[in-house]
Protein backbone atom coordinates (compact mmCIF):
# COMPACT_ATOMS: atom_id res chain seq x y z
CA UNK A 1 0.00 0.00 0.00
CA UNK A 2 1.38 3.37 -0.96
CA UNK A 3 2.00 5.96 1.73
CA UNK A 4 0.03 9.09 0.91
CA UNK A 5 1.87 11.16 3.54
CA UNK A 6 -1.45 12.70 4.45
CA UNK A 7 -1.75 16.05 6.14
CA UNK A 8 -4.74 17.20 8.13
CA UNK A 9 -6.73 19.76 6.18
CA UNK A 10 -8.53 22.42 8.19
CA UNK A 11 -10.03 24.02 5.10
CA UNK A 12 -13.78 24.37 5.09
CA UNK A 13 -16.36 25.06 2.47
CA UNK A 14 -18.52 28.18 2.45
CA UNK A 15 -21.07 26.42 4.66
CA UNK A 16 -18.41 25.47 7.23
CA UNK A 17 -18.31 21.77 6.36
CA UNK A 18 -14.89 20.34 7.10
CA UNK A 19 -13.17 18.47 4.28
CA UNK A 20 -11.49 15.08 4.49
CA UNK A 21 -7.84 14.60 5.08
CA UNK A 22 -6.03 14.60 1.76
CA UNK A 23 -2.52 13.55 0.70
CA UNK A 24 -0.13 16.39 0.11
CA UNK A 25 2.40 16.48 -2.70
CA UNK A 26 5.15 13.91 -2.33
CA UNK A 27 8.67 14.92 -1.43
CA UNK A 28 9.77 13.82 -4.88
CA UNK A 29 7.43 16.27 -6.61
CA UNK A 30 8.51 19.10 -4.31
CA UNK A 31 12.20 18.31 -4.79
CA UNK A 32 11.75 18.06 -8.55
CA UNK A 33 9.94 21.42 -8.58
CA UNK A 34 12.81 23.03 -6.65
CA UNK A 35 15.36 21.68 -9.12
CA UNK A 36 13.21 22.89 -12.03
CA UNK A 37 12.97 26.36 -10.49
CA UNK A 38 16.73 26.56 -9.98
CA UNK A 39 17.26 25.44 -13.57
CA UNK A 40 14.78 28.07 -14.76
CA UNK A 41 16.64 30.76 -12.80
CA UNK A 42 19.95 29.78 -14.41
CA UNK A 43 18.24 29.65 -17.80
CA UNK A 44 16.89 33.17 -17.31
CA UNK A 45 20.36 34.49 -16.50
CA UNK A 46 21.83 32.71 -19.50
CA UNK A 47 18.96 33.87 -21.72
CA UNK A 48 19.39 37.56 -20.85
CA UNK A 49 23.13 37.97 -20.23
CA UNK A 50 25.57 38.84 -23.10
CA UNK A 51 28.43 36.53 -22.12
CA UNK A 52 27.99 33.39 -24.16
CA UNK A 53 31.37 34.10 -25.70
CA UNK A 54 33.89 36.86 -24.94
CA UNK A 55 37.39 37.90 -25.94
CA UNK A 56 40.50 37.78 -23.80
CA UNK A 57 41.28 41.20 -22.35
CA UNK A 58 44.98 40.81 -23.17
CA UNK A 59 44.26 40.65 -26.91
CA UNK A 60 42.61 44.12 -27.00
CA UNK A 61 40.19 42.74 -29.58
CA UNK A 62 37.54 45.03 -31.06
CA UNK A 63 34.99 42.33 -30.23
CA UNK A 64 34.24 42.25 -26.51
CA UNK A 65 31.39 39.85 -25.80
CA UNK A 66 28.02 38.64 -27.04
CA UNK A 67 24.89 36.84 -25.93
CA UNK A 68 21.86 35.46 -27.65
CA UNK A 69 20.42 38.94 -28.13
CA UNK A 70 23.30 41.38 -27.76
CA UNK A 71 26.75 42.18 -29.17
CA UNK A 72 29.40 44.43 -27.66
CA UNK A 73 32.17 46.04 -29.74
CA UNK A 74 34.83 48.71 -29.34
CA UNK A 75 36.00 50.47 -32.48
CA UNK A 76 35.00 47.50 -34.59
CA UNK A 77 35.08 47.84 -38.37
CA UNK A 78 33.41 45.24 -40.53
CA UNK A 79 35.75 44.57 -43.48
CA UNK A 80 32.99 43.76 -45.99
CA UNK A 81 31.12 46.98 -45.30
CA UNK A 82 31.95 49.41 -48.08
CA UNK A 83 31.49 52.61 -46.06
CA UNK A 84 34.04 52.92 -43.21
CA UNK A 85 32.14 52.81 -39.94
CA UNK A 86 33.11 51.89 -36.40
CA UNK A 87 30.74 50.06 -34.09
CA UNK A 88 30.95 50.82 -30.37
CA UNK A 89 29.08 49.79 -27.28
CA UNK A 90 26.52 47.08 -26.58
CA UNK A 91 23.37 46.90 -28.65
CA UNK A 92 20.53 44.51 -29.26
CA UNK A 93 21.07 42.29 -32.24
CA UNK A 94 17.84 43.59 -33.81
CA UNK A 95 18.63 47.26 -33.18
CA UNK A 96 19.10 49.79 -35.97
CA UNK A 97 22.77 50.10 -35.00
CA UNK A 98 23.50 46.61 -36.31
CA UNK A 99 21.15 46.76 -39.27
CA UNK A 100 23.91 46.72 -41.90
CA UNK A 101 25.78 43.77 -40.38
CA UNK A 102 22.86 41.80 -38.94
CA UNK A 103 23.14 39.06 -41.54
CA UNK A 104 26.72 38.46 -40.46
CA UNK A 105 25.93 38.69 -36.73
CA UNK A 106 22.96 36.34 -36.94
CA UNK A 107 23.82 33.20 -38.94
CA UNK A 108 21.34 30.36 -39.28
CA UNK A 109 22.90 28.20 -36.57
CA UNK A 110 22.68 31.05 -34.04
CA UNK A 111 18.99 31.54 -34.85
CA UNK A 112 18.43 27.85 -34.11
CA UNK A 113 20.15 28.30 -30.74
CA UNK A 114 17.88 31.26 -30.00
CA UNK A 115 14.83 29.20 -30.96
CA UNK A 116 15.77 26.22 -28.78
CA UNK A 117 16.50 28.35 -25.71
CA UNK A 118 13.34 30.43 -26.18
CA UNK A 119 11.11 27.37 -26.52
CA UNK A 120 12.72 25.81 -23.46
CA UNK A 121 12.23 29.04 -21.53
CA UNK A 122 8.51 29.14 -22.34
CA UNK A 123 7.91 25.44 -21.65
CA UNK A 124 9.60 25.51 -18.24
CA UNK A 125 7.57 28.58 -17.24
CA UNK A 126 4.29 26.73 -17.81
CA UNK A 127 5.66 23.61 -16.11
CA UNK A 128 6.47 25.67 -13.02
CA UNK A 129 2.89 26.96 -12.98
CA UNK A 130 1.57 23.38 -13.14
CA UNK A 131 3.93 22.26 -10.39
CA UNK A 132 2.96 25.17 -8.16
CA UNK A 133 -0.74 24.32 -8.49
CA UNK A 134 0.03 20.65 -7.86
CA UNK A 135 1.98 21.38 -4.69
CA UNK A 136 -0.54 23.82 -3.19
CA UNK A 137 -3.45 21.56 -4.27
CA UNK A 138 -5.37 24.15 -6.25
CA UNK A 139 -8.04 23.32 -7.25
CA UNK A 140 -8.04 20.51 -4.70
CA UNK A 141 -10.38 17.98 -6.32
CA UNK A 142 -8.91 18.36 -9.79
CA UNK A 143 -5.33 17.97 -8.53
CA UNK A 144 -6.19 14.91 -6.45
CA UNK A 145 -7.98 13.22 -9.32
CA UNK A 146 -5.50 14.10 -12.07
CA UNK A 147 -2.23 14.42 -10.19
CA UNK A 148 -0.75 11.57 -12.20
CA UNK A 149 -1.48 13.50 -15.40
CA UNK A 150 -0.05 16.78 -14.07
CA UNK A 151 3.16 15.11 -12.96
CA UNK A 152 3.42 13.29 -16.29
CA UNK A 153 3.03 16.60 -18.15
CA UNK A 154 5.80 18.01 -15.97
CA UNK A 155 7.96 15.04 -16.90
CA UNK A 156 7.43 15.52 -20.63
CA UNK A 157 7.93 19.28 -20.36
CA UNK A 158 11.21 19.11 -18.45
CA UNK A 159 12.47 16.35 -20.74
CA UNK A 160 11.77 18.37 -23.89
CA UNK A 161 13.29 21.50 -22.35
CA UNK A 162 16.41 19.61 -21.31
CA UNK A 163 16.81 18.23 -24.84
CA UNK A 164 16.34 21.70 -26.34
CA UNK A 165 18.98 23.19 -24.04
CA UNK A 166 21.33 20.31 -24.83
CA UNK A 167 20.94 20.97 -28.55
CA UNK A 168 21.47 24.69 -27.99
CA UNK A 169 24.76 24.29 -26.12
CA UNK A 170 25.99 21.66 -28.57
CA UNK A 171 25.26 23.82 -31.61
CA UNK A 172 26.74 26.94 -30.06
CA UNK A 173 29.81 25.17 -28.74
CA UNK A 174 30.44 23.54 -32.09
CA UNK A 175 29.98 26.71 -34.18
CA UNK A 176 31.33 29.45 -31.89
CA UNK A 177 34.85 29.22 -33.38
CA UNK A 178 33.87 29.22 -37.04
CA UNK A 179 36.00 31.59 -39.12
CA UNK A 180 33.02 32.82 -41.13
CA UNK A 181 31.47 34.31 -38.00
CA UNK A 182 33.50 36.34 -35.48
CA UNK A 183 36.96 37.32 -36.68
CA UNK A 184 40.03 36.02 -34.86
CA UNK A 185 38.18 33.18 -33.08
CA UNK A 186 41.35 32.13 -31.22
CA UNK A 187 41.07 35.35 -29.21
CA UNK A 188 37.69 34.28 -27.81
CA UNK A 189 36.53 31.95 -25.07
CA UNK A 190 33.13 30.61 -24.04
CA UNK A 191 31.72 32.69 -21.18
CA UNK A 192 29.76 32.13 -18.00
CA UNK A 193 26.39 32.56 -19.73
CA UNK A 194 27.17 29.50 -21.82
CA UNK A 195 28.22 27.63 -18.67
CA UNK A 196 24.86 28.44 -17.08
CA UNK A 197 23.10 27.01 -20.13
CA UNK A 198 25.05 23.77 -19.66
CA UNK A 199 24.07 23.66 -15.96
CA UNK A 200 20.46 24.31 -16.95
CA UNK A 201 20.09 21.29 -19.21
CA UNK A 202 21.70 19.08 -16.54
CA UNK A 203 19.28 20.30 -13.84
CA UNK A 204 16.27 19.90 -16.10
CA UNK A 205 17.41 16.38 -16.95
CA UNK A 206 17.63 15.54 -13.25
CA UNK A 207 14.15 16.96 -12.66
CA UNK A 208 12.78 14.90 -15.56
CA UNK A 209 14.11 11.70 -14.00
CA UNK A 210 12.44 12.54 -10.70
CA UNK A 211 9.11 13.37 -12.34
CA UNK A 212 9.25 10.15 -14.34
CA UNK A 213 9.38 8.11 -11.14
CA UNK A 214 6.75 10.22 -9.42
CA UNK A 215 4.42 10.00 -12.43
CA UNK A 216 4.58 6.20 -12.35
CA UNK A 217 3.76 6.09 -8.64
CA UNK A 218 0.93 8.61 -9.01
CA UNK A 219 -0.55 6.58 -11.87
CA UNK A 220 -0.57 3.43 -9.71
CA UNK A 221 -2.59 5.12 -6.94
CA UNK A 222 -4.91 7.13 -9.18
CA UNK A 223 -7.86 4.91 -8.17
CA UNK A 224 -7.36 5.67 -4.49
CA UNK A 225 -7.16 9.39 -5.24
CA UNK A 226 -10.40 9.20 -7.22
CA UNK A 227 -12.17 7.42 -4.35
CA UNK A 228 -10.98 10.14 -1.99
CA UNK A 229 -12.47 12.81 -4.24
CA UNK A 230 -15.79 10.91 -4.29
CA UNK A 231 -15.80 10.78 -0.48
CA UNK A 232 -15.20 14.52 -0.35
CA UNK A 233 -18.11 15.13 -2.74
CA UNK A 234 -20.40 12.96 -0.61
CA UNK A 235 -19.75 15.19 2.40
CA UNK A 236 -20.54 18.41 0.56
CA UNK A 237 -23.84 20.20 1.24
CA UNK A 238 -26.52 19.46 -1.32
CA UNK A 239 -25.26 15.96 -2.09
CA UNK A 240 -28.22 13.54 -2.36
CA UNK A 241 -27.25 9.92 -1.99
CA UNK A 242 -30.72 8.72 -3.03
CA UNK A 243 -30.59 10.66 -6.29
CA UNK A 244 -27.10 9.35 -6.98
CA UNK A 245 -28.26 5.80 -6.23
CA UNK A 246 -31.31 6.25 -8.45
CA UNK A 247 -29.24 7.51 -11.39
CA UNK A 248 -26.83 4.62 -10.97
CA UNK A 249 -29.66 2.08 -10.86
CA UNK A 250 -31.26 3.60 -13.95
CA UNK A 251 -27.97 3.37 -15.85
CA UNK A 252 -27.70 -0.30 -14.94
CA UNK A 253 -31.35 -1.08 -15.77
CA UNK A 254 -30.52 -1.66 -19.43
CA UNK A 255 -28.16 -4.50 -18.54
CA UNK A 256 -30.68 -6.43 -16.44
Amino acid sequence: MHNFRKQQSTDTTDNGVEKNDYPRATNGVVFGAIITFVGYFFMMMSFCSPYWIESYEETLSSFKNMGLWQYCFKDFTYPNYQIPRKFNGCHNIFSYEYYVIREWLLPGWLMSVQAFVTLSFIIVFFILVILALTIIRLPLKFVLQYEWLLVRISYFGTTISSVFMFLAVCIFGGCAYRRDWLMYPKFNVLGWSYALAVVTFILLGMAALIFHREAREAYEIRGEQKNLVMQMEMQEPGYHADRHHHSTSRSLHGYI
